[in-house]
C-alpha cells in the first residue's frame, strides 16, 4: 500500500481501535503478525520460544501505547517494528544478566547444576543483531528477510543503488566482526 492510501486506512484504523472497535484490531492483528513473526525470529536468531514471548509482549506494548502510534511519521508495521527491537532489546538484556548471575561456579558447573557450556549459534546471531546500527540492521532486514532487491530497497529509501550495495557490504562487514568476537568471546 502507498502514501496516502495507507495513510488514510491507518488513521481510520487508528481511529476505530481508539473507540474500542475489536475489529480493527483484530485487522492490523492480522495484516501483521506474519510480518513481526519473522521479523521477530530473525532478530532473536529463530529460537521459536523467545520470538513468540517477543510477539506477544509487542503486541501488549503496542495496545497499551496506540495513542503513540502516528500514521503520518509512518507505517503502523514500522511502529510495531520498533517496538519489538526494544522489546528484543530488553529480553537480551535480561537474558544477559541471568546468564552473568549463573557463571560456572568451582569450574564448569553453573549454579543450577548444569554444565556450562558456549553461547548457541542463534544466541550469537541475536546478539550481533542487536549490536548493530540502526541502519544496518535496516538495510540487512530489508535484503534478506523481506528478500528485496537491492533496486527496490534505493527506490524505497530514496538512494541510489550504489549506496545501497555500498550499504550492505558495510553492513554484513560489521555483522561478521560483531558475530567473530561473539564466537570468540563465548566459545
Amino acid at each position: 500500500m502507498q502514501g496516502e492510501d495507507r495513510l488514510w486506512r491507518e488513521s481510520m484504523l487508528r481511529k476505530a481501535v481508539l473507540a474500542g472497535d475489536e475489529l480493527a484490531w483484530r485487522t492490523w492483528y492480522d495484516a501483521n503478525q506474519a510480518a513481526l513473526l519473522r521479523y521477530a525470529g530473525w532478530r532473536c536468531g529463530q529460537r521459536s520460544a523467545l520470538t513468540d514471548e517477543v510477539a506477544q509482549e509487542t503486541w501488549m506494548t503496542a495496545v497499551r501505547r496506540i495513542r503513540d502510534f502516528d500514521p503520518n511519521t509512518g507505517s503502523f508495521r514500522n511502529w510495531l517494528f520498533g517496538i519489538a527491537a526494544n522489546v528484543i532489546r530488553n529480553a537480551l538484556r535480561k537474558q544477559k544478566w541471568l546468564t552473568s548471575r549463573s557463571e560456572p561456579l568451582n569450574g564448569r558447573v553453573d549454579v543450577a547444576g548444569v554444565q556450562s557450556s558456549p553461547l548457541p549459534n542463534s544466541d550469537k546471531v541475536a546478539v550481533a543483531l542487536e549490536r548493530l546500527s540502526a541502519r544496518h540492521e535496516q538495510v540487512l532486514r530489508a535484503k534478506y528477510l523481506e528478500e528485496l532487491s537491492v533496486q527496490q530497497i534505493a527506490e524505497g529509501w530514496n538512494e541510489s543503488p550504489k549506496a545501497i550495495e555500498s550499504l550492505l557490504t558495510r553492513a554484513r562487514d560489521a555483522f561478521r566482526e560483531i558475530y567473530s568476537s561473539e564466537v570468540a568471546h563465548h566459545g
